[in-house]
C-alpha cells in the first residue's frame, strides 16, 4: 500500500511547526504524491494562525510543485456538545476540515462525555474526518460511536503520529480500524506532518492496517480521485 494523498498537515502557520507550504508541497511531490491538505490548527489552540488565515486560504493555487492542494483546517473539539473553534463563515470557504481533540481546548474526562463530544461531531456538515481519536485519554465506546459516524458519512482518520507519538495509540488504533472494517466505515491514513520530511510517510500505519488485512478499497487516501470524488458528491468542488 502507497499513500496517493497526504490530508493532515501543518505548515509554519501552526508554529509549532517547521514548513512552509512551498516546501510541504515540494516533499509531498518527492514523495510521490499527487495530493496534500494543508489542516494547519484552528485558533483556540495557543499559537495557532489567526481565523483570518483560514479565510485568506483563497488566494493559494490549486496546484502547486505539480502536487493539487486542499484549503483546510484541523479544527478543535471545543466541549462535550462538539462545538468547534471556527465559525461557519470560515469552514463554508475550506475544502477538508479535520476535527481533533487538544487537550489546550478540552480536558479528558470520562468516556460517556467523549461520546457525547464526537456525537455533536458527526452532526457538524463542516467536518470531514475524525482526527487521531485513539488517544487513551480521550477514549470512547468504539462500536457505539464509529456506528453513528458511518451513518453520517464521516471519515475516520488512522494517524500516524498517534502511533509514534502519543503513548498508549497504538492498540487503541488498531481497535479502532478493525471495527471500521467491520462495519465497512471509510478511513484515510494521515502523517500529522509537522515538518516537510514527514510528509506522505505512514509506514506503521500502513502496516498495521495490512495486518489487520483492512479493505484497500476503504483506504480513500490510496487513490487521490476517491478525494475528488468525495469533494465533489459533498460539497460540489471540481478538482
Amino acid at each position: 500500500m502507497k499513500l496517493d494523498a497526504d490530508l493532515h498537515c501543518h505548515t509554519l502557520a501552526s508554529t509549532h511547526a517547521y514548513s512552509t507550504l512551498l516546501e510541504m508541497t515540494q516533499y509531498a511531490k518527492a514523495a510521490g504524491l499527487s495530493m496534500i491538505a494543508i489542516t494547519d490548527h484552528a485558533p483556540a489552540l495557543p499559537d495557532a494562525p489567526h481565523p483570518w488565515h483560514f479565510l485568506n486560504e483563497r488566494l493559494w493555487p490549486r496546484t502547486i510543485n505539480g502536487v493539487t492542494v486542499l484549503k483546510g483546517a484541523e479544527v478543535n473539539v471545543m466541549d462535550y456538545d462538539g462545538n468547534i473553534d471556527l465559525e461557519e463563515r470560515i469552514t463554508a470557504g475550506l475544502e477538508w476540515i479535520v476535527a481533533s481533540f487538544h487537550k489546550d481546548c478540552i480536558a479528558p474526562a470520562e468516556p460517556g462525555l467523549h461520546d457525547r463530544a464526537w456525537l455533536g461531531i458527526a452532526e457538524n456538515p463542516a467536518v470531514d474526518v475524525i482526527g487521531h481519536c485513539g488517544q487513551p485519554q480521550y477514549e470512547f465506546h468504539y462500536e457505539d460511536v464509529l456506528a453513528v459516524f458511518k451513518e453520517k458519512g464521516k471519515i475516520v482518520e488512522v494517524n500516524e503520529n498517534s502511533l509514534i507519538v502519543r503513548k498508549g495509540s497504538a492498540e487503541n488504533c488498531r481497535s479502532i480500524a478493525q471495527i471500521c472494517k467491520k462495519l465497512e466505515l471509510p478511513i484515510v491514513v494521515d502523517t500529522d506532518a509537522h515538518i516537510c520530511f514527514q510528509v506522505g510517510r505512514a509506514p506503521k500505519s500502513l502496516a498495521m492496517l495490512e495486518e489487520i488485512g483492512f479493505p484497500e478499497r476503504l483506504i480513500l487516501n490510496l487513490d487521490a480521485k476517491r478525494i475528488c470524488r468525495y469533494l465533489l458528491d459533498k460539497r460540489g468542488i471540481i478538482i
